[in-house]
C-alpha cells in the first residue's frame, strides 16, 4: 500500500506537474523511509505476528470447545420453539467466552511456554510455534475419540504414527472437531427429547379437545419455558458441557 501511494504520487507529478512535496506524498515517503530503516529481524517478527494474529479467530473456533457450546445452545433454542431468542450474537458471544474460560489454563500454558519467550527474544519463531502448540495439542488429544482420529488418518492416507508427536497438527484439529460435533449432538439428544415429549403431549391434548386449528407450539412454549427456568436449565447445561471437557 505504501509503495502504491508513492507510485501514484510520482505519476501525478510526472503528468500534471504537481510537486511530490504534497502532504500525502510526504507521508508516503516518510513511511517508506521508516520501513527501510527498520531492522530486518524486527520487520520479520512483526510480519509473523500479524500473520499469526489472522489465524486467531479460526483457532478459537476449531481448537477450543466453542463448537460444542454453540451447537448445543442453537439446538436448545430450536427445542424450546424459539426462533430468534436468544439471538445469534448472544449465543456466539456466550459460547466464545465459555470456551475461553474453560481453556484458560491451556491458553496460559501456551502463552508462557511459547509466545512470551518469543516476544522477549529468547527463542526463534519455529521453536516458539512448537512450544505454543504443545499445550493446545495436548488439550485436543485429551478430548478426541480414538475412532475419530483413526477416521482422519484414514482419510488423509497418513501412515500409522508411532507416537502422538508424529500426528500432524491439521489431523489433530480435524479429529478434535469431529469429536466435538459428536459430543454436541449426543448432548442435544438429551436436551431435545424432553421438550419433544411435551410437544407430543400438548398436541395429543389439543386433538382430543377438538382444537386442531391451534398450533401446539403456541400452547407448549410457556410450559417448556416454565420447566426450563424452574430446573435452572442454563446452569445445568453449562455445568454439564464444561464438566465434559478434559482439561
Amino acid at each position: 500500500m505504501i509503495l502504491l501511494l508513492t507510485s501514484i504520487a510520482l505519476a501525478v507529478d510526472a503528468q500534471v506537474g504537481v510537486s511530490v512535496s504534497e502532504p500525502g506524498a510526504q507521508l508516503a515517503g516518510q513511511l517508506v523511509d521508516g520501513v527501510g530503516q527498520t531492522p530486518s529481524s524486527t520487520a520479520v517478527r512483526l510480519l509473523l505476528m500479524l500473520t499469526g494474529m489472522s489465524f486467531i479467530p479460526a483457532m478459537l473456533v476449531v481448537m477450543t470447545p466453542f463448537v460444542r457450546f454453540v451447537v448445543v445452545f442453537s439446538m436448545l433454542r430450536q427445542a424450546l420453539g424459539l426462533q430468534q431468542s436468544p439471538p445469534n450474537q448472544v449465543i456466539v458471544g456466550l459460547s466464545l467466552f465459555l470456551a475461553m474460560l474453560v481453556m484458560q489454563p491451556t491458553l496460559t500454558a501456551s502463552w508462557e511456554g511459547g509466545v512470551s519467550p518469543y516476544l522477549d527474544g529468547q527463542t526463534e519463531a519455529s521453536v516458539a510455534m512448537h512450544d505454543s502448540l504443545e499445550p493446545l495439542r495436548g488439550f485436543m488429544f485429551a478430548n478426541t475419540r480414538r475412532e475419530d482420529m483413526a477416521t482422519i488418518l484414514e482419510v488423509s492416507q497418513l501412515p500409522r504414527p508411532e507416537s502422538l508427536d508424529d500426528v500432524p497438527t491439521p489431523a489433530v484439529v480435524s479429529a478434535f472437531v469431529l469429536s466435538e460435533l459428536k459430543t454436541a449432538f449426543i448432548t442435544t439428544i438429551y436436551v431435545f427429547v424432553p421438550f419433544l415429549v411435551i410437544d407430543l403431549v400438548v398436541a395429543s391434548v389439543l386433538v382430543g379437545m377438538g382444537m386442531m386449528m391451534l398450533p401446539p407450539v403456541v400452547v407448549s412454549l410457556p410450559f417448556k419455558l416454565i420447566i426450563f427456568v424452574l430446573m435452572d436449565g442454563w446452569g445445568l447445561l453449562v455445568r454439564d458441557l464444561a464438566a465434559g471437557v478434559v482439561r
